[in-house]
Formats: C-alpha cells, sequence, structure tokens
C-alpha cells in the first residue's frame, strides 16, 4: 500500500514518482516494481551536507538550506528539488532547482511548514529529522 507524499524511484530508467493519493496497488515502472525512497536524515561526510536546515530570516520568513555547508551544484551533481511540507501534510511546495542555482528556498512562517526535503542527483532523498 502506498501513502500520500512517499517518492518511489524505478531502478530501471530513474523515474521518480510522488504518490498524491494513497493506494493498495503496487508502482510499476519498466515492468519491474519501483524502489520506494526512505529519505536519510544523517550526513557523516565532512565536506558536503545534504540534510535540509530551517533557517529563520525574520519578519516572518524562513529558507530551508540544503545542509549546514553549501551543497555542490555543478553539472554532475546538485540537487535537483527542494520540497517543503506542512505540519498537516495538507500544504506541498516544491521548487526544483538547476546547477547554477544556490540550494535555498525561501518560505512564510505563516505556512507552519515543519518537513523539508531534498533530493540530489546522485545520493538521492534527505529530509529534515522531523520528517521520521
Amino acid at each position: 500500500m502506498t501513502e500520500r507524499l512517499e517518492l518511489y524511484k524505478c531502478k530501471i530508467c530513474g523515474n521518480l514518482v510522488e504518490v498524491v493519493l494513497s493506494g493498495v496497488g503496487e508502482l510499476v515502472c519498466c515492468n519491474e516494481p519501483m524502489q520506494h525512497l526512505n529519505g536519510k536524515t544523517n550526513d557523516d561526510s565532512s565536506n558536503e551536507k545534504h540534510v535540509p536546515v530551517f533557517i529563520d530570516k525574520g519578519n516572518n520568513t524562513s529558507e530551508v538550506r540544503v545542509g549546514a555547508q553549501a551543497h555542490p551544484m555543478e553539472n554532475e551533481h546538485y540537487i535537483q528539488f527542494i520540497e517543503t511540507i506542512s505540519e498537516d501534510k495538507k500544504f506541498v511546495q516544491r521548487m526544483y532547482l538547476y546547477p547554477t542555482e544556490d540550494p535555498v528556498m525561501q518560505i512564510d512562517n505563516n505556512d507552519k511548514i515543519k518537513i523539508a526535503r531534498e533530493f540530489c542527483n546522485i545520493h538521492e532523498l534527505w529530509v529534515n529529522p522531523e520528517m521520521k
């Protein structure tokens, strides 16, 4: 059974699917079951970080940055998107990124965002620890 907002990836072609509504069927791509992605929450690397971090910017705004240290944003290695989710999981916002952009997403504190996740083209899905 799938759950709303879960992410699944095809191991063959790389398609990435987010569940919009829960269902009992199995997600299949390229005639194979898709892999459910569990977001990682701990980056042990000393020179790159993936875990999304919330930073209060004042004036009722915050930003989500990918990692306490800046993540590389190069053609070969970059953050493909940042997604934020409200605590009740009713509000979802996604921002797609290009390799030359900073991995930062501005958010309004009134939206009560408690969950952030990002997808790295090499290291896949990462979430802030509150997501677990």
